[in-house]
């Protein structure tokens, strides 16, 4: 296989990977909450929330017209609140409330039994092996991505 289709196998099967595991997650979320909703719960925890819409929309590529309508649907479920920037006043920044800390976190309770028929298949160290190069590729996509901006 030469070098260009091999990456594009690499990228071909993550794709499919994550549409297949968003699939799964959105069904067993509670209706009317989709995966970019808990994407973003997600990532306020992991980064850090007090965001502006404007850098969230960037952080997950798409317009801001796209994340406000997001945010919209988790402002409405109590899942996030927007305050004013103290820096501008102009602009809002978005923060997790205690519900949306606990749905993140009930939101991957509902992934155990998936995961654990993944874990039957592949064990634990075989995954633990993968997380790290992984990462390690996303963080120099999300950085070249910077790069070209």
């Amino acid at each position: 296989m030469d070098r260009g289709s091999l990456y594009f196998a690499f990228f071909n099967e993550i794709g499919i990977i994550a549409q297949l595991s968003r699939a799964a997650f959105e069904a067993r979320l509670p209706d009317g909450v989709t995966l970019p909703h808990f994407a973003v719960l997600n990532h306020l925890i992991r980064v850090a929330d007090g965001r502006t819409p404007l850098e969230l929309a960037r952080a997950f590529q798409v317009p801001k017209t796209s994340m406000t309508n997001t945010l919209a649907g988790l402002e409405a479920r109590g899942l996030v609140e927007t305050r004013p920037n103290p820096k501008d006043k102009r602009s809002k920044r978005v923060w997790l409330t205690e519900e949306g800390r606990r749905f993140r976190d009930e939101a991957i309770d509902l992934l155990v039994p998936t995961m654990e028929a993944l874990a039957k298949r592949f064990p634990p160290a075989e995954i633990g092996e993968l997380v790290p190069k992984l990462s390690e590729i996303r963080s120099y996509l999300d950085a070249s991505r910077d790069d070209a901006d």
